[in-house]
């Protein structure tokens, strides 16, 4: 454990030296769009925080070879390698992406592109399912399933990039619980190399989030871009995939849990994809409503779940808080399920399920009765909309 405790403070010192940098950089080279008719914020604001994210990460990686705590991860060192080489290209695309506006086909190729230098080059692919002896047994299908899935979750991550500080925190919160079940996993499965990955990785996004927030809470000094949304979700889903298909299936076989403990040869499933469940949830109805439309899935609209929020009536604040508690509540549900069934806990994984009900009545109810209200009429921007980017940040827009 201290030795990732190290790898989050450090990563998260290097990430906010590195973020003080490239924003005082940006603001003396005026490295950043000018308001476009479809932006809500004032003022032109740096939206290159995800260069000083991949190099965060990428030092961190790269300073893990050098610890032998970390060695198993880089024996062979071409998962790791691959990793990096694909971080790298979406972190450009998405530079370039955030200075002058590509085409979304150009981004989704170098997507699926970094996906496959993932799946092909690193060897980390969707293999088994934790449900007895479940094999996907045509290599293919097994590539395929593990890009889309990749793709699918840098989208979901990158379309939620619409509040000052949203992505980070929910990003924060997402991988702090998912630090804490793959260290538990690792701890009552045995120690294997994809474990340390899925763990280390997890380890480095919290630290690289939690450098980057302070610049980015409201009101934002720098933003993030698709260079910083797109890498959080790479290695969010890279992360995700290694402790879900890479160990021993017949670890997870419900025979040996019991009938009665089946949810715990489910959860390496369940949860990875419950904490990144509100940006896949947006992602979802934002798709859907736009073929609905005849439009292209990723055209800009201003109906996102963090936009119906505002026009509820919450504070951009507020609604950025209420999407940390429901982050929080969902994940921590699952992952106390997790524990009670492999603790053999009284009650079993009931009490998981009674935090995970009590958790979201309250959220709900704090989502649907906000304390303030504000002007419904779409003619101007609010003042909260004001200093923060909508949706045009995110590769919906294009």
């Amino acid at each position: 454990m201290k030795q990732y405790l190290f790898t989050i403070i450090l990563t998260a010192a290097i990430t906010f030296a590195l973020t003080w940098a490239v924003w005082r950089l940006s603001l003396k080279f005026k490295l950043y769009p000018g308001i476009r008719e479809r932006d809500v914020h004032k003022t032109p604001t740096p939206r290159l925080g995800g260069v000083a994210m991949f190099i965060g990460i990428a030092v961190a990686i790269l300073i893990s070879a050098a610890n032998p705590f970390f060695e198993r991860m880089w024996s062979p060192p071409h998962t790791l390698w691959s990793i990096l080489a694909a971080a790298l290209l979406i972190a450009i695309v998405g530079v370039i992406d955030d200075l002058w506006d590509l085409d979304w086909m150009i981004k989704l190729a170098a997507q699926f592109l970094a996906a496959g230098i993932i799946t092909a080059g690193g060897g980390l692919q969707v293999l088994s399912l934790p449900v007895g002896d479940m094999i996907l047994v045509s290599p293919w299908v097994s590539i395929s399933i593990t890009m889309l899935a990749i793709v699918v979750v840098m989208n979901a991550v990158n379309f939620i990039d619409g509040l000052d500080g949203l992505v980070a925190g929910v990003c924060l919160i997402a991988n702090g619980i998912f630090f804490v079940y793959s260290y538990i996993l690792t701890r009552d499965s045995g120690a294997t190399s994809y474990f340390n990955l899925a763990t280390f990785l997890a380890a480095v996004l919290i630290g690289v989030c939690v450098g980057f927030l302070p610049f980015n809470w409201s009101p934002a000094k720098l933003f993030m871009g698709d260079s910083g949304a797109l890498v959080l979700g790479l290695l969010m889903a890279t992360s995700a995939i290694a402790v879900t298909t890479q160990g021993d299936v017949n670890a997870f076989d419900p025979e040996r849990f019991g009938r009665s403990q089946l949810l715990g040869a489910f959860i390496p499933i369940v949860l990875p994809l419950v904490i990144v469940m509100l940006p896949l949830l947006d992602f979802g109805l934002a798709v859907f409503r736009r073929m609905r439309a005849g439009k292209s899935p990723f055209a800009p609209d201003r109906k996102h779940l963090h936009h119906r929020m505002l026009d509820l009536g919450h504070r951009d604040r507020d609604a950025v808080l209420i999407f940390y508690a429901w982050t929080a509540v969902i994940s921590l549900a699952v992952l106390l399920m997790y524990i009670a069934t492999r603790q053999d806990w009284p009650g079993g994984y009931v009490v998981g399920v009674l935090f995970g009900v009590v958790g979201s009545a309250a959220c709900l109810v704090v989502t649907l009765m906000p304390s303030h209200r504000r002007p419904t009429s779409p003619a101007a921007p609010t003042v909260a909309d004001a200093g923060r980017p909508s949706t045009v940040s995110s590769m919906e827009s294009q």
